[in-house]
C-alpha cells in the first residue's frame, strides 16, 4: 500500500506541476504516513501519536541527509561561478575563443563552443554556462548572420560540459548517492566513490563532446552558409592576427586557472575537495575583485543572492531525497527494479543499454540533482554486477542527466537558450539532431569504453580506477 501511495502521490504531484522538491517530499510523508497507520493498527496504539512518530522520523532522515561536511563544497563551487559569471570572466573567455577560430566558416557558433566548454569548467553548471555565453553569443551571432535556432542549439549542447568538469556541484551529489555502494569487480572491491577520481574521469569526456559540437557546429554552418546577411552575402571576419590571440588568451588564463588549482589541490592532497572548492572561491574574488576590479559591491551581491538560491533548493532536493531513498530501501525498490531488468536480461551490453534509456526517459522530467539523487541507488548495484565502476557510471549517469537539460518538457537549459535567443522551443527542436548526435556518441563511449572515463584518473592517481 505505501509503495502505491508513494508512486501514485509523486506521477500526480508533478503532473500538477508541484515542483520536484515538493513532490518528493510529500510523496514521502503521505508513505510515512500509511506505514504509521499500519504500525498503528499492528501494535494497537493511537493513530495520531504513531503518525507523529513515523513524520518525526521523516524530518530526521531530511536533515541527517543534508547534513553532511562534504556537502560544503556545493555552495562554494556555485559560490565561485557566480562571482566568475558576474565578475567580468565570461566576456575575456569569449574574446579569446572569437580571435582564435572566429575567422573561420561557422566562426561564431565555433567560437561560442569553445567559449562555453572553458566557462563550463569555471562554473560547473550548464545553467550557468548557458546564462552566462548566452548572454553574450546569443545576441551576437544573429546580430551577425546566424539563425537563433542555431545560435542557441550551439550554446546549451557546448554548455553541458559544465556537468563533468571538476567544479561541477553535480559530482559531489553523485559521490553522496554513490556513498553505499559496495561490490565486487575483478579483484577489486567498491566501497563507495572518491570525489577525486570523479573530478578527473569527466575531462575526456568533456573535450569530446566540445570536439563533437564543434563538428556539428561546422556541419551545420557550411550546410546554411553561415555567417550571411539578409540578402545571402557571406559575412565571415578576418583573422585578426596571433599577438590578438596571445593577448587575448592572457586575459583569459587567470580565471581558467581554477580548474587548475582544484584539480591539483586533490591530486596532491594539498586539500579536500570541499577545501579546495573554499580555495576556489578565495582565488575568485581575489582576482575579480582585485585584479581585474570588476566585482563590484552590487554584483557581489547578486552573486550571493543567487548562489544561496541554488544552494538552497539543491539542498532540499538532497533533503528529500534522502527520505525518498529511505523509502525505496524499506519497500525495497532497488531490488523489485534488479529483479525486473535481469529478467529481461543477463546480457551486460544490452542491460546497459536499458539503464541508459531508462535515464535518458527520466532525465526529461527530473531536475538534475533530483534525477542523481533518486536513481544512482537504484541502478549503480547493478550496474557494478554488470562491470562497471561507481566512477565509469558516475559519467555515464551525469551524461544521461546532462542530455535531459536540453529536452523538453523540462529541459532547464534549453528553456534558458531559448529565451535569450527569443526563439521558440519549437523552431530550435527542429535542427538539434547533431547536437543529440554528439551528446549520444559520449554517453556510448563511456558506457562500453571503460578507459574513456577512468584512463585519466588512473594515471593521474597512480592506481585503478573503475
Amino acid at each position: 500500500m505505501a509503495l502505491t501511495i508513494l508512486c501514485v502521490s509523486f506521477i500526480v504531484l508533478i503532473l500538477l506541476g508541484v515542483p520536484v522538491a515538493f513532490s518528493i517530499g510529500l510523496s514521502c510523508l503521505f508513505a510515512y504516513g500509511i506505514e504509521g497507520a499500519e504500525t498503528a493498527a499492528n501494535l494497537h496504539q493511537g493513530f495520531s501519536d504513531a503518525v507523529l512518530s513515523t513524520s518525526g522520523g521523516a524530518f530526521q532522515t531530511m536533515i541527517s541527509g543534508m547534513n553532511i561536511f562534504s556537502f560544503l563544497a556545493i555552495p562554494f563551487f556555485i559560490f565561485s561561478g557566480e562571482l566568475m559569471l558576474h565578475g567580468g570572466i565570461a566576456d575575456k573567455i569569449v574574446t579569446f575563443a572569437r580571435n582564435l577560430v572566429g575567422h573561420w566558416r561557422g566562426g561564431l557558433g565555433l567560437a561560442n563552443v569553445v567559449a562555453c566548454t572553458m566557462f563550463g569548467g569555471v562554473s560547473g553548471s550548464p545553467v550557468a554556462d548557458t546564462s552566462a555565453m548566452g548572454g553574450v553569443l546569443i545576441p551576437i551571432m544573429k546580430k551577425e548572420g546566424y539563425s537563433a535556432d542555431y545560435a542557441v542549439n550551439v550554446t546549451t549542447h557546448a554548455s553541458l560540459s559544465g556537468a563533468l568538469m571538476p567544479t561541477s556541484h553535480n559530482m559531489i551529489i553523485y559521490a553522496f548517492a554513490a556513498s553505499t555502494a559496495t561490490g565486487v569487480i575483478g579483484t577489486e572491491i567498491i566501497k563507495g566513490v572518491s570525489i577525486g577520481d570523479l573530478m578527473f574521469s569527466g575531462l575526456v569526456p568533456c573535450f569530446w563532446i566540445m570536439t563533437c559540437c564543434l563538428c556539428a557546429a561546422y556541419y551545420q554552418a557550411v550546410k546554411y552558409g553561415f555567417p550571411k546577411s539578409a540578402d545571402g552575402t557571406s559575412m565571415i571576419k578576418p583573422f585578426p592576427g596571433w599577438k590578438a590571440v596571445g593577448h587575448s588568451a592572457l586575459h583569459a588564463i587567470p580565471g581558467l586557472m581554477v580548474v587548475a588549482i582544484i584539480l591539483i589541490s586533490v591530486m596532491k592532497g594539498i586539500a579536500t575537495a570541499t577545501e579546495s572548492a573554499a580555495v576556489a572561491v578565495t582565488y575568485s574574488m581575489i582576482l575579480t575583485g582585485l585584479v581585474y576590479r570588476t566585482l563590484t559591491k552590487e554584483k557581489l551581491l547578486k552573486a550571493l543572492a543567487r548562489a544561496s538560491k541554488t544552494t538552497g533548493v539543491i539542498l532540499l532536493l538532497i533533503g528529500v531525497s534522502n527520505m525518498l531513498r529511505f523509502q525505496m530501501t524499506w519497500l525495497e525498490i532497488p531490488e523489485a527494479m534488479e529483479h525486473a531488468l535481469l529478467a529481461a536480461t543477463h546480457t551486460p551490453w544490452l542491460m546497459l543499454l536499458y539503464i541508459n534509456l531508462i535515464q535518458i526517459f527520466l532525465g526529461i522530467f527530473l531536475d538534475m540533482a533530483a534525477h542523481i539523487l533518486i536513481t544512482a541507488p537504484l541502478f549503480l548495484p547493478l550496474a557494478i554486477q554488470m562491470g562497471v565502476g561507481p566512477v565509469q557510471f558516475g559519467v555515464m549517469l551525469l551524461l544521461n542527466c546532462a542530455l535531459g537539460l536540453v529536452h523538453p518538457p523540462v529541459g532547464t537549459v534549453q528553456f534558458v537558450g531559448c529565451a535569450i535567443g527569443e526563439v521558440s522551443v519549437g523552431k530550435v527542436m527542429r535542427t538539434v539532431w547533431p547536437y543529440y548526435l554528439a551528446i549520444w556518441t559520449a554517453i556510448n563511449l563511456v558506457t562500453y569504453v571503460p578507459g574513456f572515463s577512468t584512463w585519466l584518473p588512473s594515471v593521474i592517481n597512480g592506481h585503478v580506477v573503475l
